[in-house]
């Protein structure tokens, strides 16, 4: 945890944002696997740990704006939790880490509300992402589902504070980056044929569980590359194939890395290998370089596009002028997905109070295929954590799709992409913050270039 002070000011901020009413923070609850004593591993809903720095189950928080209160609501452990748990601080300790003086027991939260709603108090309330938060929106302040409207101005307000990184803020997003770099490095030392995905993942996961730290998100470690999101683990590698991992770190506070690598199972990138995979490190160094306050993500995003266009149409795949590819969207065939996100305590951070308020600043998205997908959009700020992670994929539905609907056909080499439909995808990713005169990587250096991945082989 960071000092009580840090927990303090934070709510100082948002009470002066907010103005009046109150904001009732649900905090997360343990959660059964398939039984409820066999939990899920936990972990705090991100915006409370945030204001609150409690990594507790069983936690609900309010803050009265009008009454300049603020309560934490909970229950004491039982000898019954003791046993099974452990002796932990007492609900009043744990409040007066984060300088909160006032705790209340979770029966009385209903009856605060009620009350606020008696007196014309706007109750302010960020969007229910799992089940047991809609369930007490509907018990605390009698809200069906349809009708948990969360609170626009309550989001703006904490993404004005969360998109902005502290400088310890950021000393705990690089201990993330430096263990997700370590498992990185050790996956990229691991592959090699006829092993199985699994112990990749296996390896590349032990690293960051002997740091002391947990998963930011689940583990892609795959040879099928081309499916965005591949968590299975099963196949055996062969010597002929790419193998993509994306995983990373979470310190205990919370804090997450998030790096990409593509590793041949050979010790050297075979020479197509090579080629598309010197066009997306292309897109990955000039998308670095341009970073900086000032330019919209947006822009280096079509920067990534273009390059991608120049690139494939240079071995034969494109083709046509790259810009006029890039504004009808055939680039997306290839590269379907956004260049990168927001990171901090979330892995995507505040993911759950929507994109259009983290990544475009309440503007709104395309709809176009592939830049629907970009997460972020906005003008770069110092202070700002992202992502870069361009990527280029051959997935053999979508050319099968476009190809029978003569999709952007001006603009693509059909009968040249059905050569790459066994290629799978290439994806290499990076930690940056926005600082004043452009951007710093965050964490240690992976291998980036195919010279430096093949080093490690």
């Amino acid at each position: 945890m960071f000092s009580k002070e840090t927990y303090m000011q934070r709510r100082a901020m948002l009470k002066k944002a907010i103005g009046s009413g109150v904001v009732l923070f649900l905090g997360n609850d343990d959660m059964g696997l398939n039984y409820a004593d066999n939990a899920c591993h936990y972990r705090q809903d991100s915006t409370f740990l945030y204001f609150f720095g409690l990594p507790f189950a069983g936690l609900s928080a309010i803050i009265d704006v009008d009454e300049d209160e603020e309560i934490i609501f909970g229950d004491e452990l039982t000898i019954d939790d003791i046993i099974w748990m452990g002796k932990q601080p007492t609900l009043r300790e744990k409040c007066e880490r984060v300088g909160i003086t006032t705790s209340r027991p979770t029966a009385e939260i209903t009856k605060y509300l009620h009350a606020a709603a008696q007196k014309g108090q706007p109750v302010h309330y960020l969007p229910p992402y799992r089940p047991e938060h809609r369930i007490k929106l509907l018990e605390w302040l009698g809200l069906p589902f349809a009708r948990q409207e969360s609170s626009t101005s309550l989001i703006r307000a904490v993404v004005a504070q969360r998109n902005y990184k502290s400088e310890e803020e950021i000393i705990e997003i690089e201990k993330a980056c430096n263990v997700t770099a370590d498992m990185h490095i050790a996956a990229t030392k691991a592959v090699r044929p006829d092993i199985y995905e699994y112990e990749v993942a296996a390896i590349l996961e032990g690293v960051a569980f002997t740091a002391g730290c947990n998963l930011s998100f689940a583990t892609i470690a795959t040879i099928n590359g081309q499916t965005l999101h591949n968590h299975y683990h099963g196949n055996k590698i062969k010597q002929s194939d790419l193998f993509l991992v994306d995983a990373g770190a979470e310190t205990p506070m919370g804090y997450a890395g998030d790096m990409s690598s593509t590793i041949p199972a050979g010790k050297t990138f075979t020479a197509r290998q090579r080629e598309i995979y010197q066009i997306q490190n292309r897109m990955h160094r000039e998308s670095v370089k341009a970073l900086r306050p000032g330019i919209t993500f947006a822009e280096v995003y079509d920067l990534s596009a273009r390059i991608l266009v120049e690139g494939l149409t240079q071995v034969g795949l494109m083709k046509g002028n790259p810009e006029d590819a890039v504004r009808e969207g055939a680039h997306a065939m290839f590269y379907p997905h956004g260049l990168g996100h927001m990171m901090g305590l979330d892995v995507h951070d505040m993911e759950n109070l929507g994109e259009i308020w983290v990544g475009y600043d309440g503007k709104p998205k395309s709809a176009q295929f592939g830049r629907r997908s970009l997460r972020l959009g906005r003008m770069l700020e110092p202070g700002f954590v992202l992502t870069i992670e361009p990527g280029i994929y051959f997935i053999p539905e979508l050319i099968d799709k476009w190809k029978a609907e003569k999709k952007c056909a001006d603009f693509i080499n059909y009968d040249v992409a059905e050569t790459y439909k066994d290629f799978g995808g290439i994806r290499n990713e990076e930690d940056y913050l926005i600082t004043p005169d452009g951007s710093r990587r965050l964490g240690k250096k992976i291998p980036l270039t195919p010279e430096e991945v093949e080093a490690l082989r």
